[in-house]
């Protein structure tokens, strides 16, 4: 495929865990020739930082207060995602259970979501060729004039045993409860929750293959491009 005349454009990919939007976006993010942005792994990294400090998580003040000193730097290689937090390579680390379990309470706190955001943008501000922007409220909030919107879902049960593939050993039962208590938290906090925008196309997973899905984004994106 020739990309190397494409516009340039800006894809916003939200939704909940388990729907497919990490290997998604980065398979269509390769394909195209476009750099990609994992934001949930930003509040990750900010969850850890908090974590390794001894912040009190269940303290929205405590959180607010050290929320600017981390330095966060995400990188844009769809092939090799990075993520460092003062320099340090965290991209295993963000990804326990002790990190998942309390990144919700976390990325609730405005000050947290305004200085991500803040990050998030400047990444996509400076992807001269155009991303792929992963999370759960690029499209509303983040980057509510992105050039396409999509927003997956998938049943909790399908969910559920694709993060249990993820998370060997898990219950699969309890790995859909803490879906589910996630989907509640996000979607009810009052700083940008998770939601679809208006303009967002709805793309549901359940019963798709990884390479369905990924198909059905390129060829959204192609589109997009095609009728610019």
């Amino acid at each position: 495929m020739e990309n190397g005349a494409a516009q340039p454009v800006i894809v916003a990919i939200d939704g909940p865990a388990g729907t497919g939007k990490s290997s998604t976006s980065k398979a269509v993010a390769t394909q195209l020739g476009l750099s990609y942005l994992d934001t949930g792994a930003q509040y990750r990294a900010i969850t850890w930082w908090m974590v390794t400090n001894a912040i009190d998580v269940d303290d929205p003040s405590a959180i607010a207060a050290v929320a600017g000193k981390p330095e966060i730097v995400s990188g844009t290689d769809p092939a090799n995602p990075t993520i460092t937090v003062d320099g340090v390579d965290v991209s295993a680390p963000i990804r326990t259970q002790e990190v998942s379990s309390r990144v919700s309470a976390v990325s609730a706190v405005p000050e947290v979501r305004a200085r991500i955001t803040e990050l998030q943008r400047a990444v996509a501000a400076g992807a001269e060729g155009g991303i792929v922007v992963e999370g759960r409220d690029i499209g509303t909030t983040v980057l509510p004039d992105a050039d396409l919107k999509i927003f997956l879902t998938a049943s909790a049960e399908a969910r559920a045993a694709r993060r249990n593939g993820e998370l060997k050993g898990a219950d699969v039962n309890a790995t859909r409860e803490a879906l589910i208590k996630r989907d509640a938290a996000d979607s009810s906090r009052k700083t940008s929750p998770l939601a679809k925008a208006d303009d967002a196309v709805e793309v549901d997973t359940t019963e798709l293959t990884l390479t369905q899905v990924i198909e059905c984004v390129v060829t959204l994106v192609e589109e997009k491009r095609a009728g610019k």
